[in-house]
């Protein structure tokens, strides 16, 4: 998957998320919020990777919809 589009993707938006974490953190003072947005935009790139290790194309697909789940809740 390192290769793939969804990959570099995913690894883009999750720098871009750390950095607005940080600025969230420790310029606006908020803390609730910044924890959960860090964590469900840095989890859409693991589980689009734990996809490519997937058992079964249900499982595969399975995967990627959790990944499509978290990048709702970022939004």
């Amino acid at each position: 998957m390192a290769d793939s589009i969804v990959a570099k993707k995913a690894f883009q938006f999750a720098i871009r998320i750390t950095k607005l974490y940080m600025y969230l953190k420790d310029q606006k003072q908020e803390f609730i919020l910044a924890k959960q947005l860090v964590r469900s935009g840095t989890s859409i790139g693991a589980n689009a990777e734990e996809a490519v290790a997937a058992q079964s194309k249900p499982d595969f697909i399975h995967k990627l919809h959790i990944a499509l789940k978290e990048a709702r809740e970022t939004s």
